[in-house]
């Protein structure tokens, strides 16, 4: 089958598939005016190249795709070509629909997907963060999407079950190509700026190990080895430092309470923040605000 369009609701091939919106493989011989207009994605949008080139805008951003690229568009990114045609070629598109994704927001796709929370995490910001909506020569996501469509037109035993895996592979093999590309583009000490400006920026979140190094694109012992060599503490007493760096910003900057503080740059309780802050500087947060008052 050379081509299809499968829609929710209307295509029988989707139907217990709540989170497929359209899966489609469509082969343009001539170039269709009036037919890509610029306009807000709706759901996560996977495009796979197989024949010819397509230039396209992607949240305003120009990109030029050839066979085996794919393109990544998220739900409240614009996207078209600027002419508003399809160029000639052959390309495959699936469209999901996740159960909530906003940006800076956390993904939750629903009870089919097995991907744990915590992973769904660092795929939302690997996502949500991604400065390139191209992936070159990602032939992966080709394949997986190749293995998608045998699967629903087989409807062999088990078929739904697979086709859920098949797309969790798919989210988490684009997120691994993202976060591989944009570590090749910049070398560690970028990496760990942009990484230490987005702790900051989230210092109430929970992070683990596996979050960071996901979001740089390492695997945790990599990224360990890295974040110690570099700044000679482990990922997590680096984010303590950080989160009592930003904890005294906010003692002198805000009249916060110090449970508020504790909470607001992640600390589960405020014992916890007690006992850290003592430990690194020296003084309980009750002595360093004192000592730090403005004087009259």
């Amino acid at each position: 089958m050379s081509q299809y369009s499968l829609h929710k609701g209307k295509s029988p091939e989707l139907e217990g598939f709540d989170c497929i919106l359209a899966f489609s493989e469509k082969k343009i011989q001539h170039v269709q005016p009036n037919s890509l207009h610029i306009s807000v994605s709706e759901g996560i949008k996977i495009f796979y190249v197989l024949e010819g080139k397509f230039d396209w805008m992607v949240d305003s951003q120009e990109v030029t795709l050839y066979p085996n690229d794919v393109c990544l568009v998220l739900p409240w990114q614009a996207f078209g070509n600027v002419k508003g045609t399809f160029e000639v070629g052959k390309i495959q598109c699936i469209a999901l629909q996740p159960y909530s994704f906003e940006p800076k927001g956390e993904l939750s796709l629903g009870n089919w997907s097995s991907i744990p929370e915590t992973e769904l995490r660092v795929i939302s910001r690997i996502f949500s963060l991604n400065r390139k909506p191209t992936m070159s020569n990602f032939k992966v996501g080709g394949e997986i999407l190749q293995k998608i469509k045998n699967e629903l037109f087989s409807g062999e035993l088990g078929y739904r079950v697979r086709v859920n895996h098949l797309i969790d592979e798919l989210l988490i093999m684009t997120a691994r190509q993202l976060s591989r590309q944009e570590n090749q583009r910049r070398d560690f000490p970028q990496t760990f700026q942009k990484l230490d400006q987005l702790l900051r920026e989230n210092i109430a979140h929970p992070w683990t190990v596996e979050e960071m190094a996901g979001i740089v694109g390492l695997g945790t012992t990599a990224f360990t080895e890295k974040v110690k060599a570099y700044s000679g503490f482990s990922p997590l007493n680096y984010l303590i430092n950080i989160r009592i760096t930003e904890a005294i910003k906010l003692m002198k900057r805000t009249d916060l309470s110090l449970t508020d503080v504790a909470l607001d740059t992640g600390f589960y309780s405020s014992q916890h923040f007690s006992m850290t802050f003592k430990k690194l500087t020296g003084f309980t947060p009750g002595q360093f605000r004192k000592n730090n008052q403005p004087k009259k």
